[in-house]
């Protein structure tokens, strides 16, 4: 008798109910699962209470969540800074390289605003030059960044997933020829880690940044920055916080007196954040990834992936046009859709939400973005809606 398979596990109660409403945008504002907001009630009761916050808190907990990043993206611990968001390492890496005029940075048209605003303003300054990639068909693909890689490239600056269309880049064949000619590879990744596996080696990547408050379902004001590790004495010396001193774990013995202007060697905690141990976040982030890593990327990209293939096997054509790629290899973990007349998106945006169905409007498109509290229910409603 064949072996039945197992059930899949119902994550639906790990969340809290959202009461009628059909929450669709986890690419925006993931929530935050009911284990991570009993950490966070936990964390409060330490600061109401402060007798009873645990010195750990200020070295250990940084560094456990060092330890789950690394499990969850590949690399190793001491090669991870805990950042606010994407834009806290894109910053890093600008400080960190010393730049030529002649260098190029290269970045995708119509790409996320944080990278523009990173390099935009060196551009303008005169330290470096900025190299807008063009797509030569309808997603940004590795080929158009590979024919804009020249001797002068210094560092490509891109997404791995695309928060406009939800495309996924090759990013393995990028960092290829980017070594080839001695540029490096930056990939954010906020709109994919948690939800797709990765390993940031794997990727050939050099630096990744990532936004905390989307797929790693932890609070706003959190995020990741992890350079890879022969990477980190090359950097161009800058100001760090004071925790990343030599010794300031066991701060009740440092000598100030004899203090060590290096941070601890090797490591990238010279690039974290100040008041590093802000435990109100990193309390919830902590349970938030844990809960990522027991559930799986895979988990969470093969439920994403069978409800929008459900979604888009049934999708309105009359009404509606997929704004993604097909092939679900090619897209991160969500998809956006738009209206057949695209001057008619704002009102099917305008429509859901008055139906108490939440998405985002991203570049005339709706991006419609699950996570393991949808169920098939939602995408009936999401398609009924768009289709009358």
């Amino acid at each position: 008798m064949a072996q039945q398979p197992a059930p899949r596990p119902d994550w639906r109660d790990s969340f809290f109910e959202f009461e009628g409403v059909t929450f669709l945008n986890a690419a925006g504002q993931a929530p935050m699962p009911r284990v991570a907001a009993r950490s966070l009630t936990q964390a409060m009761e330490w600061k109401k209470l402060p007798h009873t916050l645990p010195d750990s808190a200020y070295f250990e907990l940084p560094d456990r969540i060092r330890a789950l990043l690394a499990r969850l993206v590949g690399g190793q611990p001491h090669e991870f800074a805990l950042a606010t968001g994407a834009s806290g390492g894109l910053a890093a890496v600008a400080a960190g390289i010393d730049w030529r005029p002649e260098d190029e940075v290269l970045i995708a048209r119509g790409e996320f605003p944080a990278h523009f605003c990173t390099w935009g303003p060196l551009s303008d300054a005169g330290r470096l030059r900025l190299e807008m990639v063009q797509p030569r068909d309808r997603f940004i693909t590795a080929d158009d960044f590979i024919a804009s890689i020249g001797p002068r490239t210094r560092l490509v600056s891109v997404s791995l997933v695309r928060f406009d269309d939800a495309s996924c880049l090759d990013a393995a064949r990028v960092a290829e020829v980017c070594h080839t000619v001695g540029a490096h590879l930056l990939l954010d990744v906020s709109q994919c880690a948690g939800a797709l596996p990765m390993d940031a080696r794997a990727l050939g990547a050099d630096f990744l940044v990532c936004a905390g408050y989307k797929w790693l379902l932890s609070p706003y004001g959190t995020g990741f920055f992890w350079i890879r590790e022969e990477l980190i004495e090359e950097m161009r010396p800058q100001p760090f916080y004071w925790m990343a001193l030599d010794g300031a774990a066991q701060f009740h013995s440092l000598s100030l007196e004899e203090l060590k202007l290096q941070p601890v060697a090797r490591h990238a905690r010279r690039w974290d954040s100040p008041e590093t141990a802000s435990y109100f976040n990193l309390a919830a982030m902590e349970a938030s990834l844990q809960f990522v890593l027991e559930v799986g990327p895979q988990t969470v990209l093969d439920h994403n992936n069978r409800l929008l293939e459900m979604m888009i096997e049934r999708l309105p054509r009359d009404r509606c046009v997929l704004a993604s790629p097909r092939d679900a290899a090619r897209r991160g973990p969500y998809a956006c859709v738009a209206a057949r007349a695209p001057e008619k998106t704002q009102a099917l945006f305008e429509k859901l939400r008055a139906e108490k169905i939440f998405c985002a409007l991203r570049e005339n498109a709706l991006r419609i973005a699950p996570h393991l509290y949808n169920t098939d229910q939602d995408i009936d409603r999401l398609l009924l809606a768009l289709a009358t």
